[in-house]
């Protein structure tokens, strides 16, 4: 379900349903568009390209948790109503803040999330530039890395950001976790038991959670989006 609200040039949406739905289809716009995106149920998002192998399909279908694929890169994330502020953004080509390099592309997505939120954090907010961070288990897991244009709060990755271009522009996909689990994330990897040790040691020292209130949070991102999306901001 898609509810649409703003004007022109900008256009603000909340979509929400099943997770296979709101990753394989998008809304057709032609305008700077950011969807606040809210699942109905628990999923196990795998990036584009991750390979099955990488998924414990027994634990992932022990925790409920069905497999869906996005269109756009990285590792998994597991998805749970209410346990995270997903905001897809689209920016079309030829717009101000357009950009053909993907790095500096996906730029412009973390520092809407950290110009938005830094005044409502207590720590200091820093978006990566520079090449992707990776860990032995980045491919499978998307907040076990640091990629361009994600969030650090405090040096812990706070927002994850994936993309995907075509001719009419490209379509970001952001989010940062209100609750989270790194065992849940863990279990659903295949690897032996110590290197799941090894990851959940990981993913507890570098993933940040929101340490604000989700509707605050995504109210101060609905208003940089809308200052963001006119032609005056590029």
């Amino acid at each position: 379900m898609t509810h649409a609200t703003g004007t022109c040039p900008v256009s603000i949406q909340h979509r929400s349903g099943a997770p296979a739905e709101l990753v394989s289809s998008f809304p057709v716009v032609d305008r700077f568009t950011a969807i606040v995106v809210a699942p109905t149920a628990p999923a196990l998002v795998l990036g584009s390209a991750q390979r099955e192998e990488s998924v414990d399909a027994a634990a992932a279908d022990a925790a409920s948790l069905p497999r869906v694929r996005r269109r756009s890169g990285g590792g998994g994330v597991v998805v749970r109503p209410g346990a995270q502020l997903w905001l897809d953004v689209f920016v079309p080509s030829g717009h101000a803040l357009a950009h053909h390099d993907t790095g500096k592309a996906a730029l412009v997505i973390g520092r809407l999330w950290a110009d938005a939120l830094a005044p409502l954090l207590p720590d200091a907010t820093e978006v990566h530039d520079g090449a992707m961070v990776a860990t032995p288990w980045s491919r499978a897991v998307c907040f076990s890395g640091t990629g361009p244009g994600e969030v650090l709060l405090g040096g812990r990755k706070l927002v994850g950001v994936s993309q995907r271009r075509d001719r009419s522009g490209a379509w970001f996909f952001s989010m940062a976790h209100v609750t989270f689990d790194p065992v849940e994330h863990a279990a659903v990897v295949a690897l032996d038991a110590d290197e799941r040790a090894r990851l959940v040691a990981q993913l507890t020292a570098d993933v940040a959670t929101l340490p604000i209130a989700a509707g605050e949070a995504e109210a101060a991102l609905v208003a940089a989006v809308q200052r963001l999306g006119t032609p005056a901001a590029g």
